[in-house]
């Protein structure tokens, strides 16, 4: 597959670049910088290319025009800017139809998470969401680099929402960008907190299997997603009054919502 030439990203394209970046602001707000590193992706259902966040720029400064446009096929060869990791999101790609978004962040509590055999509990509504959805991936701790590596990420990642890379972060995944940067922040707080419970003397309590249940139906739906992306763009745009210019790119709706 050949990279579209800049100007002539249809606007579906160049609607689903803006979320990229304001998925990767976002992320920044969260806590999941670490220089450069990590990155967001994105697909359209059907198209043989993703839109993926470039090498060369951090969560906190990516714009649209850092986002870049790479082939599916990890066959073909990859753009200069195309970041070090783009096999991992080939692979998840490919095993995973269901999947139009992917972020993998260094998130610290996500990352430290991943580095004890705790299983993730639900400690709290976050928790909800990944208990029992949730395995870690401990072939290598280092950077994903080849195809080999990271379709045994994509193995450890089965049909989950999101997989514990030992050493190194994590990877989620959702239907959408917009689902994958929620439950990247989602995955982030339950770790944090059931860390913080993790020290508290005397042990702590779960939700109910019931719970966890209603939880994910309702907390976690479709129509609370797209309500908690409003308000994570909306922090961008308080963040970075100047994202606002991006607006009426990303006003539609996503192409694979």
């Amino acid at each position: 597959m050949t990279a579209p030439v800049e100007a002539r990203l249809p606007p579906v394209v160049r609607k689903l670049r803006v979320q990229v970046a304001l998925a990767s602001r976002s992320l920044s707000i969260g806590g999941h910088d670490d220089f450069n590193q990590g990155q967001v992706s994105a697909r359209i259902p059907g198209a043989d290319f993703m839109l993926i966040k470039g090498a060369l720029k951090g969560f906190d400064e990516c714009i649209p025009e850092d986002v870049i446009v790479a082939s599916l096929d990890p066959k073909a060869p990859a753009p200069p800017l195309a970041p070090p990791e783009l096999p991992l999101h080939q692979a998840v790609y490919e095993a995973r139809p269901d999947v139009h978004g992917v972020v993998h962040s260094h998130a610290p509590h996500t990352l430290v998470f991943g580095a004890t055999d705790l299983p993730l509990r639900p400690v709290s509504h976050e928790g909800a969401y990944f208990e029992d959805r949730i395995d870690r991936f401990t072939m290598t701790s280092n950077t994903i680099l080849d195809m080999t590596t990271a379709r045994g990420v994509a193995d450890a990642l089965g049909d989950d929402p999101a997989v514990l890379l030992r050493n190194h972060g994590g990877v989620i995944v959702g239907k959408s960008v917009r689902h994958a940067t929620v439950h990247a922040h989602t995955l982030e707080r339950a770790c944090r907190l059931q860390l913080i419970a993790e020290r508290v003397p005397g042990g702590y309590h779960t939700s109910t299997p019931e719970d966890v249940l209603a939880k994910r139906e309702f907390i976690y739906g479709d129509l609370a997603v797209r309500s908690y992306w409003a308000h994570s763009v909306g922090r961008v745009r308080r963040t970075w009054p100047e994202t606002a210019q991006w607006a009426r790119s990303e006003r539609a709706d996503a192409p694979q919502s």
